[in-house]
């Protein structure tokens, strides 16, 4: 028999309605379940995903790191705001073949077409299922598996929200049983990777008609930056001079406000262009979208990038360089 933990953090999966009540997670996985899987429940915050803390989720990676060695998959349960952050975090913080699953509802349950039965059905059968090992941390709704490093919410309501741009999901859940028709390359993991709730990474998003005010607010109060750039990575040429001088002193990631596609390196070689921008400093974030490139480099951080005599700017470029291997096999 298999054995799953379930961890419950909250969610629209679990309002009692529109209001803060929640359920419990016994009650979530009410009458869920198969024969032939043992489900431990560990229910452990009931908040809406937009209020969990870097507190939150590295407890939580500390639980489901003991589950994962006791030789149990692992379903995480939360709301879908903030998901592919919790998804790619686990990715970086927790070393393991078993597969780890994170899933929640776009619809609450007392809504016609409530999809969180099926979403958790079908993660608790990836969880599960000794074929979705080694394929990194999973994103499971609508019956569709994605890797975590890929996936983002690309809707604010519809239930097939979740999409991996560029590259599509890794497999589905058909009949009730997971069938992988992907395998990624590589994985997201560069360990030992470990999260200090007290380091502080700045994303900046650029607009146009920037003029830098929030690059200024980034100062002392930051360990590193991430900027949301234009298209392939692309800055006013005004800017250039202020993010040359931040990447002086701290690690200033840069990425793409798009939503799909990787950052370039020397496509565009004019003032404010990735290749004016990468030779001034800048570490280029890839194919990782702004919030997880985030996530990536306060890992980095928080995992010994930094120092007084300044921050390893080789290794944190080696470490997003990595992430360049998210081909599909």
């Amino acid at each position: 028999m298999s054995r799953v933990t379930v961890f419950t953090l909250g969610g629209t999966i679990s309002a009692r309605g529109g209001d803060a009540s929640r359920m419990t997670g016994a009650e979530v996985l009410a009458g869920l379940g198969a024969a032939d899987v043992e489900v431990e429940l560990r229910d452990v915050r009931r908040l809406p995903s937009s209020s969990l803390s870097f507190e939150d989720l590295v407890a939580l990676a500390h639980e489901v790191r003991e589950a994962v060695a006791a030789g149990s998959g692992v379903v995480v349960v939360q709301g879908t705001d903030t998901l592919e952050e919790t998804a790619f975090l686990l990715d970086l913080l927790c070393v393991t073949g078993e597969p780890i699953v994170v899933t929640g509802a776009m619809r609450r349950p007392d809504l016609p077409g409530a999809d969180g039965p099926a979403n958790l059905a079908a993660a608790l059968a990836v969880a599960a299922d000794p074929g979705c090992r080694n394929l990194g941390v999973l994103v499971v709704l609508a019956d569709e598996i994605h890797a975590a490093r890929l996936v983002r919410k690309t809707h604010t309501t519809s239930v097939g929200t979740f999409a991996s741009p560029g590259a599509g999901p890794l497999g589905a859940v058909v009949e009730g049983e997971p069938r992988i028709l992907l395998r990624p390359t590589g994985t997201s993991a560069i360990h030992p990777l470990s999260l200090d709730p007290a380091v502080r990474v700045a994303l900046i998003t650029l607009t146009v008609g920037d003029r830098g005010e929030l690059l200024e607010a980034v100062d002392s109060r930051f360990d590193g930056l991430v900027v949301a750039a234009f298209g392939a990575g692309h800055v006013p040429t005004w800017l250039v001079e202020p993010l040359a001088e931040l990447a002086g002193r701290i690690p200033v990631v840069l990425a793409s406000r798009t939503g799909a596609g990787a950052t370039l390196s020397r496509t565009y070689r004019g003032p404010g262009s990735e290749y004016d921008l990468l030779h001034r400093g800048l570490v280029p974030a890839g194919p990782l979208d702004p919030a997880k490139a985030r996530l990536l480099l306060h890992a980095l951080l928080s995992s010994g990038a930094k120092g007084p005599a300044g921050y390893d700017r080789p290794g944190i470029t080696a470490a997003f360089a990595h992430m360049n291997g998210t081909g599909l096999a």
